[in-house]
C-alpha cells in the first residue's frame, strides 16, 4: 500500500524525490513500530491511540517535535490517500494534534562572515570547487537545500540569467542568477561528470551521482564552523542570511517573497526582524537624542 501512495504522490501530485523518499522513510518507520509493537502491520486496523502511542514512542527517543510533526504530516496524507480509494472509512489521524513547539531563533550569518576573504581556500583536486558552489548558490539565492539538490539541469537558463526551482507543493518559481554565480556554473559544468541515470541533474557529487541531504548539510556545516562561531550553521541559515541581506540593501519585501518561494508575504516579513535590530544599533550610535540624556 505505500508503494501505491508513493506512486501516487510521484504521479498525480508530482512531488519532487526528496519528498518521496522522506514520505518512504516516515511511512516504513511507522510500518516498523506497528510490527513491533501490535504484531502486525495492517494499515486497516490502526485507531487514534496507536498513533498516540507512535508519538510517545519517537518522544522517548528523543526525536525533535519538529520531525515528529512531519512524520504526522506523512501519515496524514498517506490515510487521506486510504480514504480516497477506499480502503479506510476514517482516518486515525483525525482530531490529532501536532506538537507544539518554540521555534528556535534564526541567527543570520553576518555579510562579514559570508564574504570570500573569510571562506578557507578550496582545493580543486578534492573536488573542492563543488562544496564552494553549493555555499554560493545557497547563499546567493536563497534556495532551499531539497530545491538545489534537485535541481535540473535544463533548468539554468544563461541566456536569461536565471533559473526555474521547483519548490514545496511542487510550485515553480524563477531565481535570478547573477554575473558571478553564472560564470561559477559554467567552470563546474565543464568539470561535472555525471553517470548517465543522474545527468538531467545539475548538481552532481565526485561519484557522478545526485547529490543527497546529508552531504550538502555536511558541507555547508563544516566550512561555515571555520569562519564563525555560530551554533547553527545548515542550509537553512544561509537561505535565511540571503533574506536578510537583500532587504537590509533595500530589496522590495514583495520581491523577495517571490524569489524565497513563500505562500505569504508574513513568512518573508520574519527576516525584517534583523532589520529593524540593525536600524535600532545604526540609532543608538548615530542619533544626538540617543548619544546623550536629554530631558523633555
Amino acid at each position: 500500500m505505500i508503494e501505491r501512495f508513493l506512486e501516487y504522490i510521484a504521479v498525480e501530485r508530482r512531488y519532487s524525490p526528496h519528498t518521496l523518499t522522506s514520505y518512504r522513510k516516515d511511512l516504513e518507520d511507522f510500518s516498523l513500530f506497528l510490527l513491533k509493537s501490535e504484531a502486525h502491520q495492517d494499515f486497516d486496523l490502526v485507531d487514534k491511540k496507536i498513533i498516540r502511542n507512535f508519538m510517545v514512542a519517537l518522544s522517548e527517543k528523543k526525536i525533535a517535535k519538529r520531525s515528529i510533526n512531519r512524520k504526522l504530516s506523512s501519515l496524514r496524507s498517506f490515510y487521506l490517500f486510504l480514504l480516497k480509494i477506499g480502503q479506510v472509512k476514517i482516518s486515525p489521524l483525525e482530531n490529532i494534534q501536532s506538537l507544539k513547539f518554540y521555534a528556535e531563533k534564526q541567527i543570520p550569518f553576518s555579510e562579514e562572515e559570508m564574504s570570500n576573504q573569510q571562506l578557507p581556500e578550496f582545493h580543486p583536486k578534492k573536488g573542492s570547487f563543488l562544496k564552494e558552489l553549493i555555499i554560493e548558490t545557497l547563499y546567493q539565492t536563497g534556495m532551499r537545500r531539497a530545491e538545489l539538490v534537485n535541481l535540473l539541469l535544463e533548468n539554468v537558463d544563461f541566456s536569461k540569467m536565471e533559473m526555474k526551482v521547483i519548490g514545496k507543493g511542487n510550485k515553480a518559481r524563477i531565481i535570478p542568477i547573477s554575473e558571478k554565480l553564472a560564470v561559477n556554473f559554467r567552470k563546474y559544468l565543464t568539470e561535472r561528470n555525471p553517470l548517465k541515470e543522474w545527468e538531467m541533474y545539475f548538481f552532481i557529487n565526485p561519484k557522478g551521482k545526485i547529490l543527497n541531504d546529508k552531504f550538502v548539510y555536511s558541507t555547508v556545516n563544516y566550512y561555515l564552523s571555520l569562519v564563525t562561531s555560530k551554533k547553527k550553521k545548515s542550509p537553512h541559515i544561509l537561505r535565511h542570511s540571503f533574506a536578510t541581506h537583500v532587504l537590509e540593501h533595500g530589496a522590495e519585501i514583495s520581491k523577495v517573497k517571490m524569489i524565497m518561494g513563500h505562500s505569504s508575504l508574513a513568512s518573508t516579513q520574519v527576516y525584517t526582524t534583523a532589520n529593524i535590530e540593525q536600524l535600532k544599533k545604526v540609532f543608538n550610535k548615530a542619533h544626538p537624542r540617543a548619544k546623550k540624556n536629554v530631558d523633555l
